[in-house]
């Protein structure tokens, strides 16, 4: 770790409150807190967590990039997935759960509204005042007249009539970590010793937890990964809320089930992200790095088909992209020897290159009702859920 960069001493003293926060967990707990807690408390900790603390996560001067602050390309590809959905409904709402920066939010506002198809409402649900801001700028510097129709929530609404996006959400959801060992069903959590936080294990005392990772992990053999109860459950209540015509859109990096839990991937597949660097150690300044976990996306098709809705496509984000006709929006941009162009031509490159993040990244629709599933037809991987 000694490569990445230090962080200034304001933030380290941060990250200081943030471990003796959690250290005081781990003593008030008889010495030892699951993973689950653990990463819930430096991520989500009022005034502590690393979402919630204030500072910039997002875009260059943060620790990560999303695609839609690549480029607004994205959310005017995804637009066209969503619009005719939105325009089916009754009332005619877009949904958007942790919305980061605001940049998707802004993108597709725009797109449909040079497409006269803006929803009635953009709702926010939204836990950071800070990122509540940040979304609120970056809306009003790219579409001021499009601000009357959004608004921001505290809990997610008891019916949505639209769509609901969820883009690079369940990746921050925390998971329970689980290890079979010499037959051995034991819970990963952490403990203090020595002055610093140190991996422990328990036995595994969940049954549920325990039956869900024995018919996911291999038969045979230690294995350890990541089974995520929370996320399902948070798919399910948003399906069992999706009004007839409605859908949820699902955008993040995972697997199907059955490359999830891969013999090879015996170490599950949590990592950190701070200063653009992805690290393996979920102890390195709490509170100023982002830890998350892959998604299992026939776990998350599962709860929505549990909940009343069903698969209307899976593909490959590039797949998606492409059949958005996010290259036909890059060409609209103009001679493509002009500087917007190629920084848009790099950021659209990145987004579908195999290489990068276009096969890793998938995206799920879930609908209630014939949905209109077009951006999703180029390549439909539904049959490997």
């Amino acid at each position: 770790m000694s490569a990445l960069p230090a962080p200034d001493a304001h933030a380290q003293a941060h990250s200081a409150r943030v471990v003796a926060h959690v250290r005081e967990e781990i003593e008030r707990c008889g010495g030892f807190i699951p993973f689950t807690r653990y990463m819930e408390l430096v991520l989500y900790a009022p005034r502590l967590g690393y979402y919630v603390a204030g500072a910039r996560r997002f875009g260059a001067a943060g620790d990560f990039v999303t695609g839609p602050e690549m480029t607004p390309l994205y959310g005017a590809a995804m637009a066209r997935q969503i619009a005719p959905i939105v325009a089916s409904t009754r009332s005619r709402e877009i949904v958007e759960l942790g919305a980061g920066s605001g940049a998707l939010a802004a993108s597709l506002l725009e797109a449909l509204a040079r497409d006269e198809t803006l929803p009635s409402r953009y709702a926010i649900l939204e836990v950071s005042p800070d990122l509540r801001e940040q979304q609120r700028a970056s809306i009003e510097a790219v579409v001021p007249d499009a601000m009357a129709r959004v608004a921001w929530l505290d809990r997610l609404p008891a019916a949505i009539d639209g769509v609901v996006v969820l883009n690079e959400v369940l990746d921050a959801i925390a998971p329970r970590l689980v290890a079979r060992r010499d037959g051995v069903w034991l819970e990963r959590g952490i403990a203090w010793r020595d002055g610093a936080f140190a991996w422990d294990e328990r036995p595994l005392d969940d049954a549920r937890v325990q039956s869900i990772a024995a018919a996911r992990f291999p038969a045979e053999g230690d294995y350890e990964s990541e089974v995520n109860p929370a996320a399902e459950a948070l798919v399910a209540t948003i399906a069992q809320r999706v009004a007839p015509g409605g859908a949820l859109l699902v955008v993040d990096y995972g697997f199907p089930r059955h490359e999830y839990y891969h013999a090879q991937r015996c170490e599950g597949t949590l990592v950190g992200h701070y200063r653009h660097r992805v690290h393996a150690d979920p102890f390195l300044w709490p509170g100023l790095s982002d830890l998350t976990t892959h998604v299992d996306f026939t776990a998350i098709a599962e709860a929505g088909e549990r909940a009343g809705l069903h698969v209307a496509g899976f593909s490959t984000q590039a797949s998606f992209l492409l059949g958005c006709g996010i290259l036909d929006r890059l060409q609209a941009l103009g001679a493509p020897e002009g500087a917007y162009y190629m920084r848009a031509a790099a950021a659209v490159q990145k987004l579908v290159s195999p290489a990068e993040m276009g096969e890793l990244f998938k995206v799920l629709l879930l609908a209630r009702g014939d949905a209109d599933w077009r951006c999703l037809a180029l390549v439909d991987m539904a049959h490997r859920l």
